[in-house]
């Protein structure tokens, strides 16, 4: 597990080295602009950055790890392209540390509304042209059309009904997570709209009912709760990961990076953790995961980016799967009988 370690560290610092000049660039930019626009993701950094006035962070008790397990707090929102654009990590780190790691998602509040103008973002339709070239960036189908035909006004919405879906059972948020950003991300649906989340509500198995009422009583209160740590922790942006142990060892990765950032904050941690080994073939994967971009069947199953779309292309031909199109690429799922 050494060996491995000293790899991954090897080859993290290759990557940094050509992370630092667009890290370097985007810190001048910061320091000419005085607000930070959250929706102007940079893909160079993989952060949704915000503002944070941290003279005013909360002292908050954070929760143990449990102590069989790594727990990495994730810091996230339903609209962060960037969030979007780690789901083939995150999905992978799952596979292989999932028996390990213990992930606490928590919304970080990236549009509270539109009652500023910074960065050449000031209105909903300034946005869609930067998620369409962030699509591109991170190979993630995203279509920015959403803020031209029917923009959000603030993310709070959903970020509250999956607090809400969290009450009920923490495996169909997660699931009522990915449908929401599936929603805006490929079918261009406002999910700040009630009736946007019922359709994922029940798409996943939620109790539509019992949702509206903890969505307009207790989960407004997590939700707080969740803004109240990310102050706490500092957190300056979108995708935010902190993994920790009981022992008081903590380790960050701040943005969209590459796989190995998240398995070499795990060993650093923890050296000894052995990765597990899973089954790679298609079906395997989604019956794991009912839906699967390009990029994530790549990354999950090992098969070559320039080959995947085909393969995924060649099981809707064989009517195996269904395919999801939109102007900046595709998802898959298994095809409904």
């Amino acid at each position: 597990m050494i060996k491995n370690l000293n790899v991954l560290i090897l080859f993290i610092a290759l990557l940094n080295l050509s992370a630092c000049k667009g890290q370097s660039k985007t810190k001048k930019m910061n320091e000419q602009t005085s607000n930070v626009n959250p929706l102007l993701c940079d893909p160079k950094t993989g952060v949704c950055e915000v503002t944070t006035d941290e003279t005013k962070a909360p002292a908050v008790k954070k929760e143990q790890p449990n102590k069989n397990k790594l727990k990495v707090v994730y810091f996230t929102d339903p609209i962060c392209s960037s969030c979007w654009g780690i789901e083939p990590q995150l999905r992978k780190l799952k596979l292989e540390y999932g028996e390990d790691i213990e992930i606490e998602y928590r919304m970080g509040g990236l549009l509270p509304d539109w009652s500023y103008n910074s960065g050449g973002i000031s209105k909903p339709s300034d946005v869609a042209h930067h998620w369409d070239e962030v699509s591109a960036y991170y190979d993630m189908p995203i279509d920015g059309d959403v803020w031209l035909e029917d923009p959000l006004d603030s993310s709070f919405p959903p970020s509250i009904a999956f607090k809400a879906a969290q009450l009920q059972d923490q495996d169909k948020a997660l699931l009522f997570l990915r449908e929401l950003r599936e929603m805006v991300f490929l079918k261009k649906k406002n999910i700040a709209k009630w009736e946007h989340m019922v359709t994922a509500a029940k798409n996943v198995g939620l109790d539509v009912d019992l949702l509206k009422a903890d969505y307009e009583g207790k989960a407004k209160v997590l939700f707080e709760e969740d803004l109240k740590l990310a102050r706490a922790y500092r957190v300056r942006g979108f995708p935010t990961m902190y993994f920790e142990d009981n022992s008081g060892k903590q380790e960050i990765v701040y943005g969209s990076k590459a796989y190995a950032f998240y398995e070499m904050a795990i060993l650093k941690i923890q050296p000894e953790i052995s990765k597990s080994e899973y089954a790679k073939d298609w079906e395997t994967l989604f019956a794991k995961y009912n839906s699967l971009t390009a990029r994530e069947f790549s990354e999950l199953s090992g098969t070559p980016r320039s080959q995947s779309e085909q393969l995924l292309n060649d099981l809707v031909k064989r009517e195996k799967l269904d395919k999801i199109a939109t102007k900046n690429g595709a998802m898959w799922t298994i095809k409904k009988i």
